[in-house]
């Protein structure tokens, strides 16, 4: 009876699409291909379940098929989620669940540049992984000892997790030379979307992911900046990892009168999608000038946004290049309380722009200093230790002078800046308060932004500024007629 479901439902899945092949391959010639290996498919199943050695688990080959057959798609966004899984994902994206607060990836291959372990795309704030100091891009090399070259994604995630209070060790590595280990207390996570306040005269919105109450939160912050006659607005969409693409297009929207938000194209031109902006969903007013700070952690949903309203030149970017992730996924749940994550399509920013794998590149590059060999050998020493936490834990109620002495203090053993000592020691100082909704002595991108809004001419920078689509035709090289 597993058997039959299970090629029932390959055939529900992939079978309706049979029809609808390129023209290279006709629709009977696909239709029987599929057919072909469905039914080696089933045999097999069939085969092993009565003549494996030990008594088998027809769940157990299931899960088995459904992980393996969407994991030879070579797409790190389409995965397989079983009974626990599924649990831990709906825990993710609409709940709270215990972890260490890391939004974490897998690259398909490794190469000299890309190294095979779990890649940090953020850290959530206020969470056991900020607190220690992981950074995007860094890698965890190691899970309580366990290499995660050795590991899935998901098998990574699950190892991270667990009982709030229990602790996990992990080998963080940097820039390929920065190695360190940290023991981090499992906490409960939960999915925080909003942050917002005053800088001056400007807003600051700092959005932490895209989930179904982000909206409306935005809306909230909106209503508090105009209360407080906001002159410029910052939109902070570092470390923001994505969410839901609805989420996306609803904000985008506050600010895009008219026009497209984002496309999606499928295989198939007939799921097409083009979703527009309308005017009297419109609530952010017209002119005020808005700076968007992105990074490397700035990934999906947040690109999304930070491209549309960077191709409707009604925002400038500064920070560093985004992550690339240009695809759709599509949550199918099953019948056995497991589900799947499917990509099943590209999204295109206003100007018809893919960003998958490429990112969206900052008007301005602001980057943080970079440590020289001998500041990262100190700052590795000083990760591996407890110096800084242990004297929090002792000092609980540290002021920003306090939080200052201590760092001159520590920097007679770790000769690192200043900044980056009060960074630190600032982190774990306010992480039991509920940490700080922004940190203007440490954020030199966020300065950028303030500066930016505060002393330049926001209309002739937006006449300076080009859309996705016109840094992707400046990328592609000129045809000089010659072939290879």
């Amino acid at each position: 009876m597993c058997a039959k479901a299970c090629i029932i439902f390959c055939l529900v899945i992939f079978t309706s699409q049979c029809f609808a092949q390129s023209s290279s391959v006709s629709a009977k010639e696909a239709a029987d291909s599929s057919l072909k290996y469905l039914r080696i498919i089933g045999s097999v199943y069939n085969f092993a379940q009565q003549n494996f050695v030990d008594e088998v688990d027809a769940r157990r080959l299931y899960e088995g098929a459904m992980k393996g057959m969407l994991e030879a798609l070579g797409d790190p966004y389409t995965v397989y989620f079983n009974t626990e899984e599924m649990k831990q994902f709906n825990e993710t994206t609409m709940g709270s669940f215990g972890g260490v607060g890391l939004s974490i990836t897998k690259r398909e291959s490794s190469t000299a540049d890309v190294l095979p372990y779990v890649y940090v795309i953020s850290a959530l704030e206020n969470t056991p992984g900020a607190r220690a100091g992981i950074l995007p891009g860094d890698y965890i090399k190691e899970v309580d000892g366990v290499s995660t070259a050795e590991l899935s994604l998901q098998e990574a995630t699950d190892k991270m997790r667990g009982q709030v209070g229990t602790s996990v060790e992990l080998t963080v590595l940097r820039n390929k030379n920065i190695e360190f280990k940290k023991k981090l207390v499992r906490a409960l996570i939960e999915v925080a979307s909003v942050k917002y306040d005053m800088i001056g005269s400007f807003g600051y919105l700092h959005i932490l992911q895209f989930s179904p109450e982000t909206a409306r939160r935005v809306e909230e912050a909106i209503d508090f900046f105009k209360q407080h006659n906001f002159t410029g607005l910052v939109i902070d969409l570092r470390n923001d990892g994505g969410g839901f693409m609805t989420s996306a297009i609803e904000i985008a929207d506050k600010f895009i009168d008219s026009g497209p938000i984002v496309s999606t194209k499928s295989r198939f031109e007939f799921e097409n999608s083009v979703y527009n902006a309308h005017v009297d969903k419109t609530t952010f007013p017209r002119g005020i000038p808005i700076a968007i700070l992105i990074n490397k952690g700035t990934a999906s949903a947040s690109e999304i946004l930070a491209g549309a309203l960077k191709d409707n030149h009604l925002a400038y970017l500064i920070g560093e290049n985004s992550y690339g992730k240009g695809s759709v996924q599509q949550f199918i749940p099953l019948s056995e309380n497991d589900g799947i994550k499917l990509t099943i399509a590209r999204y295109y920013s206003p100007s018809d722009a893919n960003i998958d794998k490429i990112g969206i590149p900052p008007d301005r590059e602001v980057l943080f200093p970079v440590l020289s060999d001998e500041e990262g050998k100190i700052f590795s020493d000083l990760m591996k230790s407890d110096a800084i936490k242990d004297y929090v834990d002792v000092h609980p109620d540290m002021t920003e002078r306090d939080i200052t002495a201590y760092a001159v203090e520590l920097q007679r053993q770790y000769k690192l800046d200043l900044r980056t000592l009060r960074r630190l020691v600032r982190l774990n100082a306010t992480f039991l308060k509920g940490g700080f909704v922004y940190d203007t002595d440490y954020d030199v991108q966020l300065n950028a932004a303030v500066d930016m809004l505060k002393n330049e001419d926001f209309q002739m920078l937006m006449k300076s500024t080009r859309t996705l689509k016109e840094l992707e035709a400046s990328r592609q090289p000129a045809d000089d007629g010659t072939k290879s």
